[in-house]
């Protein structure tokens, strides 16, 4: 395990979830293709990333090994994959819905981690996280019988959010893996760079212009990878080197709640009782499963 930073883990979660929940909005206010607005997310978060990491990581970046740059590799993919599905799941169905059902993936990144990494759940972490799995469910009840689940297909919108969530288990885990050998910036330049040119792909397969946007959307792109990109998923990478990768991804189940607040502050969705309810609960189990330490 590295040794204790002088930012406090659970710090950091807090400032990436806070800074995570605004994507959502960002996205639902952007008129750009979802996949378009995926690329430059990512590909604004990496650019500044580059030259630090050349300039003060390079012989770390020349040392990482074939199996870890693999590893890297499929944890980009994995990122692209999951910005896709679940940049376009924004348009077909609510803030509320997309962005709790993208954050199933604590499911798939405990069975992963038990399976693959061989690391312990604890009964403590496992009630924690059915905690919160209730309390997302919870959410998404309100948005049913409230009306809130609003958009031309919904039930394809959760299931591109629900793909997306399998996704990012994907890259949680692989993050997990690598984080413990490799340094936070070489890390995240290499996966990042992998998940710029995934969906460089899939915005060409898909025929959209990568130009003439108004300054509007330019801005909204940005905002994108400064708010979820490095202040939110970056210092999520720091973090999976602290903590482990499951009290991690509960922690993440704190953006639907912060999401749900800000969607009905700008686009006007207001939350159900259900949703307030479930989104306590869904706090109740972070805070369960994020104060357990291995032993």
């Amino acid at each position: 395990m590295s040794t204790d930073p002088r930012v406090p883990p659970v710090v950091g979660l807090v400032v990436a979830v806070a800074a995570v929940s605004g994507g959502a909005i960002l996205v639902r206010l952007s008129d750009a293709p979802s996949s378009v607005a995926a690329f430059y997310r990512v590909l604004f978060t990496t650019l500044p990333l580059v030259p630090v990491a050349f300039w003060r990581y390079r012989a770390q970046l020349a040392g990482v090994t074939r199996r870890d740059l693999g590893f890297a590799t499929l944890s980009g993919v994995a990122l692209a994959l999951h910005f896709a599905a679940w940049f376009e799941s924004l348009a077909w169905t609510s803030v509320a819905a997309s962005v709790t059902l993208v954050q199933a993936q604590p499911v798939f990144v405990v069975l992963g981690a038990w399976l693959l990494l061989r690391e312990r759940v604890t009964s403590r972490m496992a009630i924690g996280i059915a905690v919160a799995v209730s309390g997302m469910a919870a959410m998404s009840l309100g948005d049913l019988l409230g009306g809130v689940l609003i958009g031309p297909r919904p039930l394809y919108g959760n299931g591109l959010a629900l793909f997306g969530a399998v996704m990012a288990a994907g890259y949680v885990l692989a993050g997990r893996s690598i984080r413990q050998r490799v340094a936070l910036v070489p890390y995240v330049v290499v996966v990042y760079g992998v998940c710029t040119l995934s969906l460089l792909a899939i915005v060409l397969v898909e025929g959209h212009g990568l130009t003439g946007y108004p300054p509007s959307e330019w801005a909204i792109f940005v905002g994108l990878a400064v708010g979820p990109g490095l202040l939110g998923h970056t210092v999520v990478n720091w973090a999976l080197a602290h903590l482990e990768s499951s009290v991690v991804s509960v922690s993440l189940l704190g953006e639907p709640v912060g999401a749900t607040v800000l969607a009905f502050l700008f686009l006007s969705e207001s939350p159900t009782t259900f949703t307030l309810i479930g989104g306590a609960i869904v706090l109740a189990g972070i805070a369960l499963t994020a104060t357990e330490r291995e032993t």
